[in-house]
Parts: structure tokens; sequence; C-alpha cells
């Protein structure tokens, strides 16, 4: 045994040991690779060889080859963009829909009585919204906005004074409004069939492309019960002003008019507007101005270039689920208030 462990030292000397003549031709004897385990002293175990290599090769290769570049404020956007989204991605978590709101009031007013119809029930409901110490719908959800959500409108806003300037992005925010507010007088008098006024209005490039963009919607919409009118719900003490309500495709809904530069091809991309929608549904239903009550919801996203405007239908299941989630909002304003 001493005399193998010698011949262990040197290499060659083991195998040509153990070479026998067989037909004249000589074969090595291939247990010789064990020999080294001899002389040699035990090799620790290395735990990454019994790592799954095969498993994990797409995960080493996107580490080993990614290259880093010089960070700019533009590829900074660009990066949280990839990292967390946009605003428009954003979800609400998934537990808050699973909450039960404590002081729970249906969406559809069981007490309420439909009167029959008069002789001027063809003419658009105009409220004004009455001043009472009611905050208005608008205000409560810009107040229980969620970190992610002020994060995002926040570096949306950041964003565009780095584009703009601080003035510039005030004089931005201005022509928004100012443009809202065109589009949707436009539309109220579309729907009084003040015909003057809507060609002057279609003329001013303002709005022209906006109304462009509604103009397949408007065909599916008739019996325009109420514009730009004043709600407030009775039990929850909360206010706010309908765009419109209508119906959509045989369906009474209350309609939301949005202006947006950019597409909105989905519900979610619509932000809280879901919510507010459920809120004035609820909010008509249980106020006594109103002789009836309504279960669908449609948002209206028109663009400025003129392209055709998505419209979001809710039906009566999904305005309850978000009329659930409105009552959660509610329920944190009055807390913290």
């Amino acid at each position: 045994m001493q005399f193998l462990q010698i011949l262990s030292r040197k290499p060659g000397k083991l195998e040509m040991l153990f070479q026998i003549p067989f037909c004249q031709k000589q074969f090595p004897c291939s247990c010789l690779a064990t020999s080294a385990c001899i002389y040699s002293k035990k090799k620790k175990a290395n735990s990454y060889e019994q790592v799954d290599q095969e498993k994990y090769k797409n995960l080493v290769y996107s580490v080993t080859s990614y290259k880093t570049s010089a960070q700019t404020p533009e590829t900074i956007f660009e990066e949280d963009n990839l990292l967390y989204g946009p605003p428009d991605k954003h979800r609400p978590p998934a537990k808050a829909g699973t909450k039960t709101p404590k002081n729970w009031v249906p969406l559809i007013n069981p007490d309420k009585r439909i009167s029959p119809l008069n002789s001027d029930s063809n003419l658009p409901r105009k409220i004004m919204l009455q001043k009472m110490k009611m905050p208005s719908v608008t205000h409560i959800l810009q107040q229980t906005l969620s970190p992610q959500q002020v994060f995002y409108l926040e570096r949306w806003k950041q964003k565009m004074i780095v584009e703009l300037g601080k003035d510039g992005f005030e004089k931005y925010t201005k022509n928004l409004f100012l443009q809202g507010e065109l589009f949707h007088s436009a539309l109220e008098s579309i729907f009084l069939s003040e015909e003057m006024a809507v060609k002057e209005k279609s003329e001013d490039g303002v709005i022209s492309g906006y109304l462009s963009s509604v103009e397949h919607v408007l065909e599916d919409i008739s019996e325009v019960k109420a514009l730009e009118s004043g709600v407030h719900h009775e039990t929850l003490q909360y206010l706010g002003l309908v765009d419109c309500v209508a119906k959509y495709r045989g369906q009474l809904c209350v309609i939301d008019w949005k202006t947006s530069e950019k597409p909105k091809p989905f519900l979610k991309n619509t932000y809280d507007n879901p919510l507010q929608v459920a809120a004035y549904i609820g909010a008509i239903n249980h106020d006594a101005n109103y002789d009836f009550q309504v279960r669908c919801g449609l948002i209206v996203v028109a663009y400025k270039n003129g392209s055709p405007a998505h419209p979001h239908f809710m039906d009566p299941d999904l305005c309850s689920q978000y009329w659930n989630k409105w009552l959660l909002r509610l329920e944190e304003y009055m807390d913290r208030n």
C-alpha cells in the first residue's frame, strides 16, 4: 500500500504499472482514476454544486449581461415608469374591496317613490348646487388618496415642472380646466338643441377635437334627464355636480365626461372616476329633487386630437362594487375630520 501511495505522487507511473498485455495490445485500467483519492485530502462539499443551474440560468444571464448607462433626469423618469408604472396603471389594494363599510347605505333607495311622467318631463333638470355645510365628492376623493396615488401625482407634477417650468405648468393646468369647461358647455348646448351655439363652439379649435371625438358616443345617448345638476345625499351628507343623466343604449346612466391627451382604453385608467360616478348615482337615488333612480354609469374619455372617445360602461354590479369602495373612502374622510 505504501508503494502505491508513492507511485500515486508521480503522474503516469501508476497507470503504467497496471497495464497488462492482451492480444499484443495494452489497455489502461479504468479504475485508476480513483487512485488519487488515496493520497489527497477529502474535499469540502461545495453548496453551489447542489443548485439547480438549469432552473436559474436565465436569472444569472440577466444579471451578468445588464449594462448601466449615465443617469439623467429623463432616464430616471423612464426607469421609474419601468419599475413602478405610470399613475394610470395604479390598482387599488386588494384588501380594500374585502372591507365592509361600518355605515352601509344601499345604492338603490328602497323607500323612494317614482312619480308618474308629467308634462315637462322631457326638459332636463338643472338644479343649482346648494351651498350647504357638506363636503363635495371631489373634495372627499382628493383628501383620501392613497400614499401611492399621492406619490404618482407628485412625481407627475415635478416632471411637468421640469419640462415646462413653474409658470408654464400653472398655465398648462389652467388651460386644461378651461378646455374642460368649454367642452361641457358645448355638450350642454347639443343636448338642448342650441344649434347656433354648438356651431360657434365647434369652430373653436380648442374643443373641436373633443367634439369630434365623442360623435359616435352621442349617437347612443337619448332621453336626457339632467345636465350640470346639483345632487346631495340626504343620509350620508355629501354633495356633487353631475355632468349628465341620460340613457346610453337604453340604460339610464350617470354620465361623466372627461378630456384627455393620452389614451385611456380601460376603466382602470380613469383613476377614481368610477368612485365619483357611483357616489353621484347614490346621491341621485337619495335626493328628493329627482323622481327617478339610476343603476348604471358611463365614463366617456374624449381626446383633443379627435380620435374616437372611449366609453366605459358600468353595469349595476360594477356600480355596486365601486359604491362600497366609495363608502369606505367616505368613512375614512369622516374619521379624519
